[in-house]
C-alpha cells in the first residue's frame, strides 16, 4: 500500500491479522475483543493549528498501536490479502511497546 499517502492528521494502518485459538480455531474479529491492533505503514504530515502551523503527529511507521474495532476506513488490497484502514490520529488509542 504504498501508493497511499495520508493527508493531514491521518493514518494508513496495516490491520494485524487475525488470532488463532490454542486449539487451532481462527476466531473472526466479531469473536475478539475490542481494541484492535495494527501497524503504522505511514502517517500524514499533521495537523494544522489555529496558527496555520502543522503540528506533526505523534506515531510513526513501524509503531504497533491500538485502535477502536469501529474506527476509521477499510481498505482493500488486491494485491494481496492483508487489511488497511485509514485512521485519524485521533481514533488511536496507543502505541504497544
Amino acid at each position: 500500500m504504498a501508493n497511499i499517502k495520508p493527508l493531514g492528521n491521518r493514518v494508513l494502518v496495516q490491520r494485524v491479522k487475525a488470532q488463532t485459538s490454542k486449539g487451532g480455531i481462527l476466531l473472526p474479529d466479531s469473536a475478539q475483543e475490542k481494541p484492535k491492533e495494527g501497524i503504522v505503514v505511514a502517517v500524514g504530515p499533521g495537523k494544522t493549528n489555529d496558527n496555520g502551523q502543522v503540528e506533526p503527529l505523534n506515531v510513526k511507521p513501524g509503531q504497533k498501536i491500538l485502535f477502536g474495532l469501529y474506527s476509521g476506513t477499510e481498505i482493500k488490497n488486491n494485491d494481496s490479502e492483508d487489511e488497511y484502514l485509514i485512521l485519524a490520529e485521533d481514533d488511536i488509542l496507543g502505541i504497544l511497546s
